[in-house]
């Protein structure tokens, strides 16, 4: 089967520009404010486009879109946003709408390609765009609130070198990281191999029905408000497995039979949308609760992963299908998918944060059995804590008594005279005696007694 190479050749190009912006332009939300940051992105992308809309000149072209694609950069500026703005309980359900929206836009986008080069110029395609941003615009700048500058003092060059540094010794990241290489190169190679797959024997669409598959996969975007709501319930941990496992089941239909009937591919395009974003918001929600105030330099070493993948994916899967066909390339899917598995299954759910392997910290996958436990070990914590306070100013009182008042019983000697009645003869007496030795300087001197 004959592919048109140029097709793939210039999709990593525009991957690689993308990937630019990433790279110097996200981790700038962990510096300054991101409301002035997006709506400037935003209307400069939209004034390139006109750029792109009217230039004739191929070299301009180029420049232009270089441009554009390093400001397109938005949506990843937005997500660690959404995160700081929601509450730690919907954290999931606030990035699974974000995520939908973005992919809800690369599928509607794969539509109306689809439409525009069956009726009209590719212009048409810039003149949406410029609309559409500029309308974004407006909506940004009336609805998007602002939010501190977060690491006052940072430099920017600083930031990129931590960055750098998560990206090593962050155990979590890094896992991740893989995992997110292997799903983001299952979910290109699908899309790229599809238009091979049914512009031939035994589909032979034409490029209109292609498009249309576009809107199949709006079904698994749709169910983002119930993805997010679920994952809120579990530990991230147990969403990327269940994620993965779909998955896995997914690429094994396809293996079997999306080559033979027309709803295999349906249902192939429904599963890979639905549970890859589930994959990738519990990974999401996971990765930016590493630390706060670097949510988006953590966000970019994650987006990086997934064009990593869809560069691999697009070369790669392109490739195999050319050379052995729709049934490899299904097996290459399967494949990846099974290595995200592994990653996977290497780091437990609750292990500590800078521990590479293992299960320690047990498996359980439900938030709430969780947060129930930390809540008993937090009050067993303070209970005791508060039973040695008490000891301790116990202890505190009865020191304080004992040495702020130093009363002691009078020590009296065994041969010390009986109490006499007061005015007696020999009580006068003794006073005397008394009276005299303190006159004699207190001194008990007694005269020898010779031993009879």
């Amino acid at each position: 089967m004959s592919i048109p190479q140029t097709q793939t050749c210039h999709i990593l190009p525009n991957v690689a520009i993308y990937a630019i912006g990433l790279l110097f332009i996200t981790p700038l939300g962990d510096l300054i404010r991101r409301r002035p940051l997006i709506l400037a992105l935003t209307f400069i992308t939209a004034s390139l486009s006109i750029g792109l809309a009217i230039t004739k000149n191929l070299a301009a072209f180029e420049v232009l879109s270089f441009f554009v694609g390093i400001c397109s950069v938005v949506p990843q500026i937005l997500m660690p946003l959404a995160a700081d703005l929601a509450p730690p309980e919907r954290r999931a359900s606030a990035l699974s709408i974000v995520l939908s929206g973005l992919l809800l836009g690369v599928l509607v986008a794969r539509v109306l390609a689809g439409v525009v080069a069956q009726f009209v110029t590719w212009r048409v395609v810039y003149y949406i765009a410029i609309g559409v941003q500029y309308a974004i615009l407006l909506v940004l700048y009336w609805m998007l609130p602002d939010y501190p500058a977060k690491n006052v003092g940072a430099t920017y060059f600083g930031i990129l070198r931590s960055m750098a540094k998560f990206a090593v010794t962050e155990p979590l990241l890094v896992q991740a990281i893989l995992i997110s290489v292997g799903s983001s190169a299952t979910f290109t190679n699908w899309w790229v191999t599809l238009t091979f797959l049914l512009g031939g024997p035994p589909y032979n669409y034409s490029t209109v029905v292609i498009g249309l598959f576009g809107v199949v996969g709006i079904v698994g975007v749709a169910m983002a408000p119930l993805i997010g709501r679920t994952i809120d319930r579990l530990v991230p941990w147990s969403a990327t497995l269940f994620g993965i496992s779909m998955l896995l089941l997914t690429f094994t239909l396809q293996t079997a039979a999306v080559g033979l009937n027309v709803a295999v591919v349906v249902l192939v395009t429904i599963g890979l949308d639905l549970f890859r974003q589930t994959q990738q918001v519990s990974l999401t929600t996971a990765v930016l609760g590493l630390d706060a105030s670097a949510r988006s330099r953590l966000n970019a070493c994650l987006i990086l992963a997934l064009f990593i993948g869809q560069v691999m994916g697009t070369s790669v899967g392109s490739k195999v299908f050319t050379e052995h066909g729709w049934r490899a390339d299904a097996a290459l899917n399967l494949a990846w998918s099974g290595f995200t598995l592994a990653v996977l299954l290497t780091r437990g759910p609750h292990v500590p944060r800078y521990t590479w392997l293992g299960w320690a910290g047990g498996c359980e996958l439900r938030k709430s059995r969780v947060l129930a436990r930390q809540q008993e070990a937090a009050a067993e914590a303070a209970e005791r804590e508060k039973e040695v306070r008490e000891h301790a100013d116990a202890g505190e009182t009865r020191t304080g008594a004992l040495g702020g008042e130093d009363v002691k019983e009078p020590v009296r000697d065994v041969n010390e005279e009986k109490a006499l009645p007061v005015g007696s003869p020999l009580t006068y007496a003794l006073e005397g005696a008394r009276g005299e030795k303190a006159a004699s300087g207190g001194t008990d001197e007694r005269e020898p007694v010779d031993m009879v």
